[in-house]
């Protein structure tokens, strides 16, 4: 994990690799809660008789699951101190390369694309590639945006503007 003492020390943080998390497994139960949860019980990804048969050999994690998993996977991977909250602003870019097959491991790597001051606080771009294990292409890779908030003001931007 990749700490930083406050959102301000990430402004100089724009390139730094922020390592690999452990892996998880994404069982059955995983992807059948996630069917249930959002109510996308397709086939694919709750039936492993007929998903045997299907065009995956069978059952596979919902993409959206896959992209719900950057959360505990950011949460390895990069710790803010002095923050009163952390909001996840957006994605500016989502790709869902691989399906995720059930039973598969998954990892992520990220690193830290972007980072400027904005109202509330540092606004951070942090590219995260979500690997699977024994496969040569990643199942997702996004340019995910947190605004972190620090307990103490940052600095007034003093910088003038060009005349």
């Amino acid at each position: 994990m990749t700490t930083f003492a406050n959102p301000a020390a990430l402004l100089d943080a724009v390139g730094t690799d922020l390592g690999t998390t452990e892996w998880l497994e994404i069982d059955q139960n995983r992807i059948d809660s996630f069917a249930r949860a959002t109510g996308d019980e397709q086939w694919i990804h709750v039936d492993p008789a007929r998903a045997t048969v299907g065009p995956f050999g069978g059952t596979i994690a919902h993409g959206y699951l896959t992209l719900s998993l950057l959360v505990p996977f950011t949460a390895q991977l990069l710790e803010v101190n002095d923050v009163t909250m952390a909001i996840n602003y957006g994605l500016d870019r989502v790709r869902f390369l691989q399906p995720v097959r059930s039973g598969s491991r998954l990892r992520a790597s990220a690193s830290v694309t972007s980072a400027e001051t904005v109202g509330l606080g540092v606004r951070v771009g942090v590219k995260i590639t979500v690997a699977i294990d024994g496969e040569s292409k990643p199942a997702l890779i996004a340019d995910t945006i947190v605004l972190f908030v620090g307990t103490t003001p940052l600095p007034e931007d003093t910088t003038e503007e060009p005349a």
